[in-house]
């Protein structure tokens, strides 16, 4: 299988998003890494965007609310490249009408080899490793290589 090499900047371009059960998880975290985080490019998903922003009182860039397409949207923004890594605490405990849209968007985060946080402890570890301020180069794998035949709607993978 081929691999690529993506480089990422010394300034990340993070996505946070949370459930509505760990959005005030989340506006501690942002509130205790608020200098940190403000050295980077913030995206967000809808609420959790417009809460982060008006805690921090920086610009962030905001997608839809997650059920409403902005799970779909990060998802689309890893792949173009545009994201970096992913803090998104999710809630576990609660079925989301848009659970779909959260395992496409986690599946994407793999597929496309950036880290993600889905707990506090993750994106700790995540934010204070020496990786966050300097340039990184993560390999991508090419998953061409896999796809053996494309009928109609139906692709064959080995």
């Amino acid at each position: 299988m081929g691999k690529k090499i993506i480089n990422m900047a010394s300034k990340k371009k993070i996505a946070l998003i949370a459930h509505d059960n760990r959005k005030i998880d989340l506006l501690e975290w942002v509130r205790y890494n608020c200098e940190l985080l403000k050295k980077h490019e913030l995206f967000a998903t809808g609420t959790t965007g417009q809460l982060i922003e008006n805690e921090l009182k920086i610009n962030i860039t905001k997608f839809r609310s997650g059920p409403l397409g902005g799970d779909l949207q990060t998802g689309a923004k890893i792949a173009e490249g545009d994201i970096d890594f992913l803090i998104f605490f999710w809630d576990p405990l609660e079925p989301m009408p848009h659970d779909p849209d959260v395992k496409a968007l986690l599946r994407i985060a793999v597929v496309y080899n950036i880290p993600v946080a889905c707990n506090r402890a993750s994106a700790d570890f995540i934010i204070s490793s020496p990786l966050m301020s300097s340039e990184y180069s993560r390999e991508l794998i090419d998953y061409k290589d896999r796809i053996t035949k494309v009928e109609g709607d139906k692709i064959s993978i080995r």
